[in-house]
């Protein structure tokens, strides 16, 4: 399937990864191990398996608690002890993360091309109010929307689709802009136009089916709804 631009009618963008950059942890994790760009790997690829596993045996916890324990393994797995009051200073760099230097100027021309943008996330509600605030992104986002709603994590379709059901639209109408691997499938699965930012040349996972759309920044998308 390839995008059809003709038939979106509103974007939805995942929020970490996709709007602001992750790999910012490693600047405070370097104060406690030597390895820190390989720390804040695993602690990122930890807090996802936890929530995959969490949709599998339908448990819910918040995505920062999620986030919260798998620091403290990605650290234990380092080999260094962090006291507790330390993992909360690094933990609480995701309320700070800096915004990649393409979304400001991408989502305000989606907006002026008058398109609606939304944020559909993992993250807890407090963790996206700290977020748009932080990345000023209040003018530019018409709502947040948060796994804590459907207490179910992507990728199942089941907030993908409860997004749908908020923003007012068909998912089909809905192009799902996200960095991360595993969640631009199922984007597509849940039936949205999948568009794969790729700002770090990663691998596409061994699945049939590609991403409509694979673009390097957000001014890339406003290219393809603005022609």
């Amino acid at each position: 399937m390839s995008f059809n631009p003709d038939a979106v009618e509103a974007i939805a963008f995942d929020s970490y990864g996709t709007l602001v950059d992750v790999t910012a942890v490693a600047e405070p994790l370097a104060a406690h191990v030597d390895r820190p760009d390989l720390v804040a790997t695993v602690w990122r690829e930890r807090s996802l398996s936890y929530a995959m596993v969490a949709n599998a045996i339908e448990e819910y916890d918040s995505f920062y608690d999620l986030n919260r324990r798998a620091l403290r393994y990605a650290l234990e797995t380092a080999g260094v002890d962090v006291a507790e009051d330390e993992r909360e200073e690094v933990l609480s760099t995701y309320h700070e993360l800096p915004v990649f230097d393409d979304v400001h100027g991408g989502m305000e021309r989606l907006g002026d091309a008058g398109y609606d943008c939304y944020v559909v996330s993992n993250g807890n509600e407090a963790m996206l109010e700290s977020l748009v605030e932080h990345a000023d992104l209040d003018d530019l986002v018409a709502e947040t929307v948060s796994a804590d709603e459907v207490e179910r994590f992507k990728p199942e379709s089941d907030l993908y689709r409860h997004a749908a059901d908020r923003i007012g639209t068909q998912p089909e109408e809905i192009a799902f802009v996200g960095a991360g691997w595993w969640d631009v499938p199922g984007a597509i699965h849940a039936g949205m136009q999948g568009v794969w930012i790729d700002r770090q040349e990663t691998l596409w996972g061994p699945y049939e089916v590609d991403p409509d759309l694979t673009v390097e920044s957000v001014h890339e998308v406003a290219d393809e709804l603005e022609a």
